[in-house]
């Protein structure tokens, strides 16, 4: 059986000002409200929760450890309250604002900067700041509205949103091809990779061979670098064979730069995977609701060989 809350949510930011200023004084000027008054809530916040918030003397004021606490929990409140009333004042009405977003170097490249200016054009009210890189869902609590994350996510506490279930394919050019013959055994596979995605490089990659499971040792012998961009140009010029998510090869594959072979060798889907992020302590603004909308639609082009991945006329490709 629940118990009725005894203390007045009115007098939360009361004591958030409190902590604030540092003192009860300085609160009530902050607040424009008398000192008595301000001190008042605080003491029937204490009564109604059953414990000291603060110790208060004539010269100093020190939070106690039940107080930090519970104002960890009540910036929490007023943040979701605030964030509410920023949800329904928007409601119906353009966007407006600043919205942060920490994307992956491929991803910004490939999907947000083709797409960037009608983003701009559509909504001009919104002050976007993006960050680039592979760290993103590190950044949401502190820094960034949003993230787009690859490969499987860690962190429970974030609200996530698929926006591509990919899968990783091998690759080669058809120069290269055309004076190294591809060998069958995996030991032969292993031998034509040169370069792979940092996050690839295991001693046990997991893979499957004519539908046995197997591993491959990519922790030393190759180049590594965190960016699938960089793999994707050296395969073009001509380095070896290496594995690519599908939706980043989608133009090169379609202009024949490159080729999917060794299909007898598959690779594990959650690894291509690209996910938005958000916190799960935050209510999803409108402005912030549209930039997850407008990524989702910008993945779902990615597919189309006219629209998504690089196009023919990708420089230097």
């Amino acid at each position: 059986m629940h118990t009725m809350m005894k203390w007045n949510l009115d007098d939360l930011p009361i004591f958030a000002a409190v902590i604030r200023q540092g003192g009860i004084s300085a609160a009530a000027r902050e607040l424009g409200m008398p000192k008595s008054t301000v001190s008042t809530a605080l003491t029937r916040l204490e009564q109604g929760l059953g414990l000291r918030l603060l110790d208060r003397s004539s010269r100093s004021l020190r939070v106690t450890a039940e107080g930090e606490a519970f104002h960890r929990q009540a910036q929490l409140i007023l943040d979701q309250a605030r964030e509410a009333d920023d949800l329904m004042a928007g409601l119906g009405a353009v966007p407006t604002g600043r919205v942060s977003v920490a994307l992956p170097p491929a991803f910004s490249l490939d999907v947000l900067a083709p797409r960037l200016l009608a983003f701009r054009a559509r909504y001009p009210g919104l002050e976007l700041d993006i960050v680039v890189t592979s760290q993103g869902a590190a950044l949401v609590r502190d820094r960034v509205d949003l993230a787009v994350v690859v490969g499987a996510l860690q962190d429970s506490e974030l609200v996530s949103r698929t926006l591509i279930e990919g899968k990783l394919i091998w690759v080669a050019s058809p120069a290269w091809l055309a004076d190294h013959p591809l060998g069958e055994t995996l030991d032969a596979v292993r031998a034509q990779i040169q370069i792979c995605e940092t996050r690839y490089a295991q001693r046990r990659m997991p893979v499957t061979v004519h539908g046995e499971s197997a591993c491959l040792d990519l922790s030393k012998g190759v180049i590594r670098v965190n960016d699938p961009l960089v793999v994707l140009r050296t395969v073009m010029a001509g380095g070896g064979v290496a594995m690519l998510p599908h939706q980043y090869c989608v133009g090169p594959l379609a202009a024949g730069r490159i080729v999917e072979v060794l299909p007898h060798v598959r690779l594990g889907r959650a690894s291509a995977r690209l996910t938005a992020v958000y916190s799960s302590r935050r209510l999803l603004s409108p402005r912030v609701r549209v930039l997850l909308d407008f990524l989702v639609d910008a993945c779902q082009d990615l597919a189309r060989p006219a629209q998504g991945g690089f196009s023919p006329e990708w420089p230097g490709a």
